[in-house]
């Protein structure tokens, strides 16, 4: 199979321009098919006009395929195969599961209703129940119960457990990875809360003032980057080898994150481990906020 068969999303040279703010400038990226990919940034960084741009929801420069298709012509037959999901507290308060069920069944033409049912089987929801009168973790299981029941080949995840505690989101995640994903299905999820997603990724995309900065499956990154716990005297030795970030610790110490340097060369220069993605989006992001 080529890659142009495996590429769910190819994006190429992406321009957009809002009056004089520049929200997309050159991103390139492709996501490949199978995979559970983080489009990481902060505020204001360009992942929601990215995602627009990929749902067919807003004119722009470049080159965009998505599942073969260009979003700006052929949005309708796209629909089709991609489902679109923002935060969990979305559902309007007045409406029942029964309703919510058939608002969904209605909008999408690949929901499956009883893979819905069979799910909210297992809860202690009722199709009566308002989400009004729901608990923040009854809300979490419809919204999952809804979006596992399309059989959608991209499912596209936009701050999806935006105010929720930390008990939902990892219910939500975990739910996602056990009941949704298989190899056939593709899921973009688009945050700035790096710890949420760490565990369950395949690959990162972090997207910085309209670009894309880094590129990477996560195995690749644990092999690329290197953290060094820099003993008190080592420092000028281990700056001599171009360290792309470096922040002090008390008594003396000095972390710093080194791109593409042999661990067996740096482990000279104190104690080494593989940094977290949250560590590098940090050092990636400097000067953003």
């Amino acid at each position: 199979m080529n890659t142009q068969d495996t590429a769910v999303i190819d994006a190429r040279g992406l321009h957009k321009v809002y009056r004089n703010s520049r929200a997309l400038d050159g991103a390139t990226f492709r996501v490949e098919r199978g995979r559970i990919v983080g489009l990481v940034g902060p505020n204001g960084a360009g992942k929601t006009t990215a995602l627009k741009a990929i749902l067919g929801l807003i004119p722009f420069q470049g080159d965009l395929s998505v599942m073969g298709r260009d979003p700006r012509s052929e949005r309708n037959l796209l629909m089709n195969d991609v489902c679109f999901i923002a935060d969990v507290a979305v559902l309007p308060r007045w409406m029942r599961v029964r309703e919510a069920i058939d608002f969904v069944e209605g909008v999408h033409p690949r929901f499956d209703r009883a893979r819905c049912e069979r799910f909210l089987a297992n809860t202690k929801l009722t199709p009566k129940m308002r989400v009004r009168e729901m608990s923040k973790g009854m809300i979490v299981q419809l919204h999952l119960a809804l979006v596992m029941a399309i059989d959608a080949r991209l499912l596209v995840l936009d701050e999806p457990t935006l105010g929720l505690d930390v008990l939902y989101r990892k219910e939500f995640y975990q739910r996602l990875l056990e009941d949704y994903f298989d190899e056939e299905k593709t899921i973009l999820i688009t945050t700035h809360q790096v710890e949420e997603v760490e565990h369950i990724l395949t690959d990162a995309l972090f997207i910085r003032d309209g670009r894309i900065v880094l590129d990477a499956p996560m195995d690749e990154l644990a092999a690329r980057f290197t953290e060094v716990l820099v003993d008190a005297g080592q420092a000028e030795a281990a700056r001599a080898l171009s360290p792309i970030d470096e922040r002090s610790l008390p008594f003396g110490k000095t972390v710093m994150l080194f791109d593409g340097a042999e661990r067996s060369t740096l482990a000279a220069f104190g104690e080494t481990r593989t940094p977290g993605l949250a560590d590098l989006f940090v050092a990636t992001m400097k000067g953003t906020y």
